[in-house]
């Protein structure tokens, strides 16, 4: 398997748990992955809980080279904190971390089209780390529109785009809306929708985060070991 590039058709579908819980499944499996969040915004939280997961000791500087503290697109924040994002610095550790493992998962911020600096979007970011997409998307309505907004927008840059997980199903109250999105994704977007994840109570503790890799491992039908 190659490295990939985890992507969301917003901010908080859900990115970092689906990208931590393959990262463990991986691990799991016996296969040498490291993780890289390139740029966060809010805080380290995300690049430790991808850290942890993989079970890596790589330096936190290292897997997220940019943290910004203010909770807003990259390219504001970094302006807001008189900060100047090199891409370069993101490409070299990018190598270093590539060097060190089998496999990298590499988590975005926010969806394709955020700018991290100036002119510059998530989706020129995936372009020179030369990567392929996975798209994390909601289940309820509106997903259609978002999801396949994100797989366009993926073909026009020339990113290759693997599947959608849809993350956060709640079966119980599930709708038609939920219930026909992954089918509609499917056939006008020409991608597979790798999995449909239930909604995990508190995924984020440890409890809760084991039982979401159980869930990933159980429904998503990405083989993890091609």
């Amino acid at each position: 398997m190659n490295s990939f590039f985890i992507t969301g058709t917003d901010t908080g579908v859900g990115k970092t748990v689906i990208a931590a819980a393959l990262a463990a499944i991986l691990k799991k499996k016996g296969i040498d992955v490291g993780v890289m969040k390139p740029v966060a915004t809010g805080g380290w939280d995300d690049a430790r809980l991808l850290i942890k997961a993989a079970g890596v000791k790589d330096n936190l500087f290292l897997v997220n080279p940019y943290c910004l503290r203010t909770p807003v697109v990259p390219a504001i924040a970094a302006e807001i904190e008189g900060v100047k994002i090199d891409i370069r610095r993101i490409k070299n550790a990018f190598e270093e971390l590539s060097k060190k493992h089998d496999i990298l998962i590499v988590e975005g911020v926010g969806g394709l089209v955020v700018p991290i600096y100036n002119k510059y979007l998530v989706t020129d970011l995936i372009n020179d780390l030369k990567l392929p997409v996975i798209i994390v998307a909601r289940p309820g309505l509106g997903t259609i529109n978002h999801t396949l907004l994100t797989i366009r927008q993926a073909k026009v840059s020339r990113i290759k785009v693997l599947g959608v997980i849809i993350n956060n199903y709640d079966e119980a109250n599930a709708g038609i809306a939920e219930k026909t999105a992954p089918e509609v994704i499917e056939r006008i977007g020409k991608v597979p929708v790798l999995g449909i994840v239930r909604h995990i109570e508190g995924a984020e503790t440890e409890e809760g985060f084991k039982a979401l890799v159980k869930e990933v491992e159980e429904r998503v039908r990405f083989d993890l070991r091609d």
